[in-house]
């Protein structure tokens, strides 16, 4: 739900004019984005979190970012227009129930929901998102990936997007997860066999075993660095994609990566 902040102070002649304006919008939208009221004579520190410089001043909040804002008094139609930017877009309803039907595992209806809401808005991130990832648990990977690239990477869910695409790249180069054990065997007999040690490091990525997968990648980094046009190494940076570039566990072996590849 957007959030409209209303900086104000009771000896400002507009802000007399603007508030009352954006309560009664607030009323008619029936709940549909919240309005906040700061007086900045008893909120200074707010105002200065927020770097108001003058009042009037009116700023909205969407997804945990500043969505626009406006200084001083501005006619009716403006602040009107202002209110229904922020809020969602048929296609963004559309969007949202597809996502809450796909997490209740109801994917044909989900699916539906997402292609209506492309028909409405044809780049619209959540849902070329969501119908990237319907697409590509079923299968239809090239078509996934046709999505995701429609995805501007300014949009919020540009990090998931890169996610997803470093999956469905990791599950292309990789083998069926059953010849893992063979290849361990084999491994287990040659350890220096490096072939064997990265089909064994892609079956392992294949099947979502990241951690494991890492720890063979780096095995043949140590032993080779340009195995494979330093195919280990590139697709560490692309397990780095899938499970978070700011998580533990690819913080851990991005450090053992620069021990080795820097030594």
């Amino acid at each position: 739900v957007p959030v409209v902040i209303d900086f104000w102070a009771p000896w400002c002649g507009p802000c007399r004019a603007i508030g009352p304006l954006l309560e009664h919008l607030a009323e008619e939208q029936n709940r549909k984005f919240v309005l906040a009221k700061i007086n900045v004579d008893e909120n200074p520190m707010l105002a200065q979190a927020f770097a108001v410089q003058s009042i009037p001043a009116v700023k909205a909040i969407r997804n945990g970012a500043i969505a626009g804002e406006f200084l001083g008094a501005q006619p009716e139609p403006t602040i009107r227009k202002f209110v229904a930017d922020l809020l969602p877009s048929e296609a963004e309803k559309l969007a949202l129930e597809g996502m809450r039907l796909a997490q209740e595992g109801k994917t044909q209806g989900a699916e539906s929901l997402y292609r209506a809401a492309l028909s409405k808005e044809e780049n619209h991130p959540k849902a070329l998102l969501g119908l990237a990832r319907l697409l590509f648990e079923r299968g239809d990977e090239a078509d996934a990936i046709a999505l995701l690239g429609k995805i501007p990477l300014t949009a919020p869910e540009s990090e998931a997007a890169q996610q997803l695409l470093a999956q469905i790249r990791l599950q292309e180069g990789g083998v069926s997860a059953e010849e893992e054990e063979a290849y361990r065997k084999k491994l287990e007999a040659n350890p220096n066999d490096l072939d064997t040690r990265f089909e064994l490091a892609q079956a392992l990525a294949a099947s979502g075993k990241y951690k494991d997968a890492l720890t063979e990648y780096l095995e043949v980094i140590k032993k080779d660095r340009k195995f494979r046009d330093e195919g280990a190494r590139k697709a560490m940076l692309e397990i780095f994609e899938v499970i978070g570039a700011r998580s533990e566990m690819a913080d851990h072996f991005r450090g053992e990566l620069a021990k080795v590849l820097f030594s």
